[in-house]
């Protein structure tokens, strides 16, 4: 099985970005990644201001998977994510929900070993492995990869382990796939604005499906499907995972507009990704066993 290396990146997604690299349609492979900061915080010395933070987030790829057209949709299977021996987690004002309390920046090394990221003397943090940047080429514009958007990128979505398929609209040949961004632990919303960051490696399978079903990102676990949406606004991210989940639900199970928004209230859920990138991120879950759906297709 081959190794993507990490030399070659990109720092924004474009449809006019030239592919890198190129696998076979149904292909498994490893990617190597650095870490959020390029690697640029070695130590705890390192703080989040000296740090040049337009090459945050950059993205390995653009990968071009052989088949891919627009209109059809790119399945990207998580298969196995590997850490480097450390993660770094950096405080700085105005970074995060609270960093209006932040009055001094402070960089924070955490060892990782045997399965635990080590916070301190006493708080072992079992690893919850997470990518947070994974997209393709947007249908237009010049976006940063830390920017989230239909396209995928920066959804910093916890659900996006080890185990799940994460689903993305093609709009360009090759689809134009980049990934990045490790996470060793990061809950839910990335509140103070950083998981645990962390270089490493992400073996994948991509599979082109030749039915465009979404114009968003959604993602298969074992027992859920979920919408994904990113937007300025929080009511309009909710909104368009809300409006997918109803879509999904109508042509999953065969129902009118009424009822799939009845069954969108009664048994699925409105989760937060994140709420710290330009454009926050929101997902819809629907679990499979109590809608009675085996797959997403």
């Amino acid at each position: 099985m081959r190794t993507i290396p990490k030399d070659k990146v990109i720092f924004s997604f474009n449809r006019k970005n030239p592919h890198a690299y190129f696998v076979e349609n149904g292909e498994t492979f490893w990617v190597e990644v650095d870490d959020c900061y390029s690697g640029q915080i070695s130590s705890e010395k390192v703080l989040r201001p000296q740090i040049d933070i337009s090459i945050m987030d950059c993205s390995v790829g653009p990968i071009g998977v052989a088949g891919a057209q627009s209109g059809d949709v790119l399945c990207v299977e998580v298969l196995d994510i590997q850490f480097a021996p450390q993660g770094v987690m950096v405080t700085s004002p105005k970074l995060g929900i609270l960093g209006d309390r932040i009055t001094e920046p402070d960089t924070k090394i955490i060892p990782i070993k045997d399965s635990f990221a080590l916070f301190s003397p006493d708080i072992s943090l079992p690893l919850t492995p997470m990518i947070g940047v994974m997209g393709v080429a947007p249908r237009e514009g010049d976006i940063h990869c830390a920017i989230p958007g239909d396209h995928g990128s920066n959804m910093d979505t916890t659900i996006i382990t080890t185990g799940s398929r994460v689903y993305l609209p093609v709009a360009v040949p090759g689809a134009g796939l980049a990934v990045g961004d490790l996470h060793a632990c990061m809950g839910d919303g990335e509140l103070s604005g950083t998981g645990i960051e962390t270089a490493g490696k992400i073996c994948v399978k991509t599979t082109v499906i030749k039915q465009g079903f979404t114009s968003r990102p959604m993602v298969e676990t074992a027992d859920s499907i979920y919408t994904i949406a990113s937007d300025g606004s929080f009511n309009a991210a909710v909104r368009a995972a809300s409006e997918d989940a109803v879509n999904f639900l109508m042509r999953k199970k065969a129902l009118d507009f009424p009822d799939a928004y009845r069954l969108l209230s009664a048994a699925c859920d409105i989760q937060i990704s994140q709420l710290v990138n330009d454009a926050v991120t929101v997902r819809v879950r629907a679990p499979k066993k109590n809608l009675g759906i085996e797959s997403i297709l």
